[in-house]
């Protein structure tokens, strides 16, 4: 493969991993628009987008230095782990922190 190809695979990555981001912003955008339960504010967004970007840039770098597939699969597993833990404290405060509000 050469230098061109690996910068276009790499473009493409880094455009599927940012399209899945505004993909799942959409979900609570729409879900809002059919529901009251989901009531999300202009922060609410932008804070889900610097975690989700955040994530996809950290999947991305583990992706372009990591040479073997287990270790990828493991690094990228635990950067959705903390992705996970954070959303859930600052959905429903678990840990008790004062950035959920507690």
């Amino acid at each position: 493969m050469n230098t061109n190809e690996k910068f276009m695979t790499r473009n493409k990555r880094i455009l599927s991993l940012f399209t899945t981001v505004i993909g799942l912003l959409c979900v609570p955008l729409i879900a809002m628009q059919f529901t009251k339960e989901v009531n999300w504010t202009f922060s609410d967004f932008f804070i889900m987008g610097i975690l989700l970007s955040g994530t996809a840039l950290a999947i991305e770098l583990v992706i372009r230095n990591i040479k073997t597939m287990k270790a990828r699969l493991i690094l990228c597993a635990f950067v959705v782990f903390i992705l996970v833990i954070i959303w859930a404290e600052l959905a429903v405060g678990i840990f008790g922190t004062p950035f959920a509000g507690n």
